[in-house]
């Protein structure tokens, strides 16, 4: 089960990741973030909130990166995010913020086979 409190460590971190500044604490962030490991450390927070990363370079103008729910078949549910950017870190780090910030005002969808109540 996806654990709140490292999505929240996961979610500041991005939003740091975010900041333009010069301060020393970002550059050490950025450092580590904006590097293949660093990309491998975001997908493995994501593995763990269900989000599996699809990552398309394309023809060396950018990349894209899509987190969709975790399973077999992705698709573009309302808890997927997607992002480009000219780096693959970028891409995953605004990809995963995206996706964390749909899934932090998705409304869950209701399951009417467990009420009485019909849908309206």
């Amino acid at each position: 089960m996806p654990s709140p409190d490292r999505r929240a460590t996961l979610r500041a971190a991005l939003g740091f990741a975010g900041l333009e500044s010069c301060a020393q604490e970002l550059r050490i962030l950025h450092a580590w973030l904006d590097t293949w490991r660093g990309i491998g450390d975001v997908v493995a927070g994501m593995a763990r909130q269900d989000f599996d990363l699809e990552l398309r370079r394309f023809d060396g103008r950018g990349w894209r990166a899509t987190f969709f729910p975790s399973g077999f078949e992705h698709s573009f549910t309302g808890t997927a995010g997607s992002a480009w950017a000219a780096t693959p870190w970028h891409a995953v780090q605004r990809a995963a913020a995206a996706t964390l910030d749909r899934l932090d005002t998705h409304q869950p969808v209701r399951d009417w086979t467990t009420t009485d109540d019909s849908p309206h």
